[in-house]
Formats: structure tokens, sequence, C-alpha cells
């Protein structure tokens, strides 16, 4: 129940501290994406286009919060939890798309440098690093380290940090030294930053998607671990995944010593579901069987059998 408890209680701030950044990020949006225009400055517009495109997340992000509270049903047994994957997966892949539409629009500034109007472009970068800043400290109060769909938002947001500097060295350079070029060569720096955070997101969504491993488990350490308790004699088909950030499962076969009574199974399932919840694993199930198992014959069934 306490574990429960605190995922409940970190799902509850990730919400809020979604919401927050969506309201913040939308605003200002809006006004660098003006801003943009009338100054000019791909620098800007590409760093508002980002922005709409982590209004855009950082909504879809909190629609899966709000679904993955549903309860689960018959059609979907573990709720909508995974929903919040998806929307980690749509912003990865929205943050490699605009980083390479940034890179398209950056080489044609850098052949036919238009005129920018650097010193409106410099007020409203930082304006913008400021309410970034902001939005960046507010998300990293949240489950940035193990909520997927909160680390991508985040990411994001980091990257129009990122672009606000960008574009706050650019507008520097052209009022003092008159460079032209340094316009989209602010965009091209942050681009590329952003599409290493868009693949890095994509990649561990999909790993979700896939029910890899998760990240933080040592399947040798979880095994030795259930292994280890008295009564148990081997484990195999050993499958942990996530169902969502910050909740992992686990299921397997146990192979138990013989003479083991029904009273003492049940002591051996709370002693190994205990262990296994300190090592990050809330959801498991667990098959107890014999040496005697009738699938002795499968490759998964690594039992040494007579």
């Amino acid at each position: 129940m306490g574990h429960d408890h605190g995922h409940d209680h970190s799902h509850g701030a990730n919400k809020k501290a979604l919401l927050i950044s969506f309201i913040l990020t939308t605003l200002f949006m809006i006004v660098e994406a003006v801003g943009g225009f009338l100054t000019n400055s791909l620098a800007l517009l590409s760093d508002a286009g980002h922005m709409l495109s982590d209004s855009i997340s950082l909504g879809v992000g909190l629609f899966a919060f709000v679904l993955g509270e549903r309860v689960a049903n018959y059609s979907k047994t573990y709720g909508y939890k995974r929903f919040e994957i998806l929307a980690a997966l749509f912003n990865g892949v929205t943050l490699t798309l605009i980083s390479l539409y940034i890179l398209y629009e950056a080489y044609h500034r850098f052949m036919d440098p238009p005129e920018v109007a650097s010193t409106g472009m410099l007020i409203i970068a930082i304006t913008g690093l400021i309410v970034n800043l902001f939005v960046a400290w507010i998300l990293l109060r949240g489950d940035t380290k193990d909520n997927l769909n909160l680390r991508a938002a985040f990411l994001h947001v980091l990257g129009d940090l990122l672009g606000s500097v960008g574009a706050i060295i650019a507008a520097l350079l052209i009022i003092f030294f008159d460079l032209g070029w340094a316009d989209p060569l602010a965009s091209v720096i942050v681009a590329v930053l952003v599409l290493i955070s868009g693949w890095r997101v994509t990649k561990d969504a999909v790993h979700v998607l896939m029910e890899g491993t998760p990240r933080n488990v040592d399947l040798n350490d979880i095994i030795n671990t259930m292994e280890d308790v008295p009564g148990i004699i081997s484990i195999h088909d050993l499958h942990v995944w996530c169902i969502t950030s910050g909740q992992n499962a686990l299921s397997c076969h146990a192979v138990v010593e013989d003479g083991v009574s029904i009273g003492e199974s049940q002591k051996l399932l709370r002693s190994l579901e205990h262990k296994l919840e300190h090592k990050g694993i809330g959801h498991v199930t667990i098959q107890l069987e014999n040496k005697d198992h009738p699938h002795d014959d499968s490759p998964l069934c690594q039992t040494e059998h007579d």
C-alpha cells in the first residue's frame, strides 16, 4: 500500500508540474512567434516552433496522466497507464522532426543571411530564457528521473532553454560585430542538441513498448535474490518489463524443494514479493512448481531433470 501511495503522490505532483508548464509555455510561444516574425530572426522562430511542439507535447503528456488515472477494465487489464509511454514516443518523434526542419531552414539562411532586428531579438530571447528557466525548475521538482513522459517534456523545455541562450548570444554577436550568420548558427547548435534528446527519448519509449527489461533492473541480481530465498531451487521463464514509468512487473516460474506444503508456499511467495519490491518491482506473478513440472523439454526451462 505504501508503494501505491508514493506512486499516487508523485503522479499528482507530475500532473500539476505539467499543467503549469503547459500554460506558461503556450503563452510565451505566442509571444516568441510574433517577436520572431517582427524581428525576422530564425533563432527566435525556430525556438518558437520548438515551443509550439513543447506546448503540444506538454498537452499530450498532461492528457496521458489524466487518461492513465482511469481504472483497469476487462478490455484494458493494466488500465491506460501505458498511454504515458505513447505520449513520450510522440514527444521524442516531434523533437526529432522539429530539429530536422530547423536544420533545413538554417541551411537557406547561411546561403542568404537576411536582416535581423537584433535589439528586439535580444529582449525576447532574454524573456524566453527567464520563462524556460522557471518552467524547467517546475518540471525538475517532478519525477524526471523515472517518469519517461515527464522526462520527455523536460527535455523539450531544456531544448527551449538552450534555444533562448543561443538566440541571446546570436543577438549580441549581430549587435556588436554585425555577424549575420550568428542567427542561423545558433539555431543549428540548438537543433543538434534537440535531435540528440529526441533520439534518446524515442529509443527509451520504444524499449518500453517492446517490453524490454527496465534500465534500472539487473536480471542477474533479480535471479540471485530469488534463488537465495530458502526453499527456492531455481528460476526460469523469467520476464521483467515496464507497464509505465516507475511501475515494473515480473513473471516467472520458481522451482521449489520437494515436500513444500501450501502454507509454506504462501510464505515463500510473500518473501519473494517483499524482496522484489525492494528491487523496484511492484507487480509480481510467480508460478511455484516442483522439479517434475510438465514442461521439462522447454528451451526456457533450465532445471535438470532425472
